[in-house]
């Protein structure tokens, strides 16, 4: 019965050492959350971060969202895996705009390279956010309690070697743990920091700093925001494909009726992580070097997460990324080569057609699942405003939080069902599978 399925996952041996490793590695990742790089006054900071309020406070809970509370601790994770994420997105642009690197990669063993690539790449991104953050911890009072140069190679070198230790445990969770590993790593610090978020919302409801009325409408928001989140990532859209009938060797194969199931949000929680890194870098290095240079000031004022042009280019990027990762894992050239090479053909659609068609009907259902996907991640942005809830709270109940757990939960809790399955066992909900919906 589908009742026993959590009694089955842990019946399954692969399956429950998979999500015991997944455990261990979150479990390690949350310890160096608090432990400081050497050289740093934790009570410094503590005092410097309570001290804050305003435009500069949103800015730094916004990068302490993505490191999963790091970032304030200053600690051997607070780079999170968002330079290894930003550089993966600037090789795959390079890919297309670069004949020569889009060559390498469609050679055998290409991806190894790129891979390794994006990894150098990383650590000179590292490098300079890794500089960017001795800087600023030198603007902190009482901050640093060692030689200023000291502290800034040890700096350096320790969150580069935290980040790039966090981007291999990524890629082992993947391998021998359950889901996808560096998603699972963002969804993890969200997860951590939410009992804290609420106890804190309801001390500021006792203080009388957030009327109870917003905040029962703001949470109710967020619950209905979570079913509708859930309810658009099951959505497809079901392309019929017919195959004929065909001989192979001395087999003869009957005629198929099947269909390409596209969602109506191919690309899933990817275009939030992707946008919000191409803003986080920027807006890091503006935030701790702005001391030095008006034109950082400037562009650390302008970039504001609560600001109308962060908020602009936020949605504009999701746009793009939805687009551009669709592109990139579904793409209808090679979708209709296999169909045309296996015998198959699309009702109504002539073959040369074929890659016009399907381009025709991802593009109508990418445009407003990304507008979609752009007006949930606002959602932050939205409750400041109009709710004035503080940037701690709107951030880890907001959109961008709820987009990264429900498209992180729901990623992995497919991983599982096709383990079960796998094993012979029913799945997780109701008739065996976790079920879609057809457009």
């Amino acid at each position: 019965m589908a009742g026993n399925a959590l009694t089955d996952i842990f019946r399954v041996k692969e399956l429950r050492d998979r999500i015991f490793y997944t455990l261990f590695w979150l479990m390690i990742f949350r310890l160096g959350v608090y432990i400081p790089i050497p050289g740093i006054n934790a009570s410094a900071l503590r005092i410097y971060f309570e001290g804050q309020s305003g435009g500069a406070n949103g800015v730094t809970d916004y990068l302490d969202f993505f490191a999963g509370g790091a970032f304030k601790n200053f600690s051997l994770f607070m780079l999170g895996v968002m330079p290894y994420i930003s550089m993966q997105i600037i090789m795959q642009l390079l890919i297309i705009v670069v004949p020569k690197l889009k060559k390498v990669a469609e050679e055998e063993g290409g991806r190894k390279k790129i891979q390794l690539w994006t990894r150098v790449g990383s650590i000179a991104v590292c490098f300079i956010q890794g500089y960017a953050v001795t800087v600023w911890a030198d603007r902190i009072p009482n901050a640093i309690n060692m030689g200023k140069t000291q502290y800034m190679l040890l700096a350096i070198l320790t969150v580069t070697t935290g980040s790039m230790f966090l981007v291999w445990v990524g890629e082992q969770i993947t391998k021998r743990g359950i889901g996808n590993g560096v998603s699972l790593l963002i969804f993890s610090g969200i997860v951590a920091r939410l009992p804290n978020a609420l106890w804190e919302l309801g001390k500021k409801i006792q203080a009388g700093e957030i009327n109870p009325i917003y905040a029962i409408v703001v949470l109710a928001m967020f619950v209905g925001v979570i079913a509708l989140v859930v309810f658009e990532q099951q959505g497809q859209r079901k392309i019929p494909v017919n195959y004929a009938k065909r001989v192979v060797g001395r087999k003869m194969y009957g005629a198929q009726n099947t269909y390409i199931p596209f969602k109506i949000n191919p690309s899933g929680v990817i275009p939030v992580i992707f946008a919000s890194s191409i803003l986080q870098f920027p807006l890091q290095i503006a935030q701790s070097l702005g001391v030095n240079y008006k034109w950082l000031r400037d562009v650390s004022y302008y970039l504001s997460p609560s600001g109308w042009l962060y908020s602009l280019l936020y949605v504009l990027f999701i746009i793009f990324f939805a687009y551009f990762y669709t592109q990139v894992t579904l793409n209808p050239q090679e979708i209709s080569k296999n169909i045309r090479e296996n015998g198959g053909s699309i009702p109504g659609i002539r073959s040369e057609k074929m890659e016009e068609h399907l381009t025709r009907i991802l593009n109508r259902i990418i445009l407003p699942g990304s507008i979609y996907l752009g007006f949930i991640a606002l959602l932050p942005s939205i409750v400041m405003t109009l709710f004035k809830f503080p940037s701690q709270l709107a951030y880890l109940l907001g959109g961008t939080s709820l987009l990264i757990l429900v498209g992180v939960d729901l990623d992995t809790m497919s991983q599982v069902e096709a383990l079960l399955k796998m094993h012979h066992h029913e799945g997780l909900v109701r008739k065996g599978h976790i079920r879609s919906r057809n457009l």
